[in-house]
């Protein structure tokens, strides 16, 4: 067994300061091994694999744990992942969540759904799964994200494209059911405080968004608009410091209703929504 192994792993990463070492290194010793975590108790010490200890010194340096197995998984969800894109989150998956719910609550029979910023492709995939008869669109911006959205979305019902999530899917204009984004809204003076996973190996297209990290935020507010039928909604993640500030730029003056704040499972604010103003 790997046992000693594991402890001996798990002590060092929770030295160099990764958030769950227990998981991590159990996670990678599963990975090098070939086997699932809930296997490891039948991997004979005579077949322990040196190379444990390759990964754990990349992991231990704060590579994150999905680059170094070159997987993220998501909801129900298995993503490639690696540089250049965006690891999805844990608390990505309320919103998600959310929005599966108020996609069925409007009772149309084959939704139209947008994802801006879609990174990996973990909204839409998810979306595209879990609502299956909803059309599932999907923009990202980066060539270097690409690469691994276009592996992800492979002979799934995504409609995916390169471009700016601003200028996005002119031809629904009016049409579209729920849009949702998780997209870049780290202040540029809160770099420091960034973890290295992140700070360090995700891209800085996916992390940062102008002084208050509300820059593009306020774009998406202005597309989603465009982009929606009256009464359709709009799921926007934000950071858990902005959770006073996200539902503000959704304004009854700007044609919005019923803008709201949502805790993750954490119980921090995580995300907004609002709902276009009928005519």
């Amino acid at each position: 067994m790997l046992l000693a192994e594991v402890a001996q792993a798990t002590q060092r990463l929770a030295d160099a300061g990764v958030p769950s070492p227990r998981n991590d290194a159990e996670e990678l010793a599963a990975f090098v091994h070939g086997v699932k975590r809930g296997a490891l108790h039948t991997v004979k010490d005579a077949d322990f694999d040196a190379r444990y200890w390759e990964v754990i010194a990349r992991r231990e340096a704060r590579e994150p744990l999905q680059h170094i197995t070159g997987l993220a998984y998501f909801r129900y969800l298995e993503l490639q992942v690696g540089p250049g894109v965006f690891v999805p989150r844990p608390e990505t998956e309320s919103v998600v969540g959310w929005a599966i719910d108020a996609v069925r609550a409007m009772d149309v029979v084959e939704p139209r759904i947008v994802d801006l910023c879609t990174g990996s492709g973990a909204i839409a995939l998810a979306l595209a799964q879990e609502v299956p008869r909803s059309r599932v669109h999907a923009v990202e911006l980066s060539e270097d994200a690409l690469r691994w959205t276009r592996k992800n979305v492979e002979g799934s019902r995504v409609d995916l494209r390169q471009g700016d999530a601003l200028e996005a899917f002119p031809e629904l204009d009016g049409q579209v059911d729920l849009v949702v984004s998780n997209p870049p809204y780290i202040p540029l003076t809160e770099w420091e405080y960034v973890a290295p996973e992140a700070r360090d190996h995700d891209p800085e297209l996916a992390l940062f968004s102008g002084e208050d990290g509300l820059d593009l935020i306020r774009g998406i507010e202005r597309t989603a608009h465009r982009l929606l039928r009256p009464g359709g909604v709009v799921v926007v993640e934000h950071a858990d410091t902005q959770g006073g500030q996200v539902p503000w730029i959704f304004t009854e003056e700007r044609g919005w209703a019923d803008a709201a704040d949502h805790p993750d499972l954490n119980n921090r604010p995580r995300f907004a929504t609002a709902r276009k103003a009928m005519p």
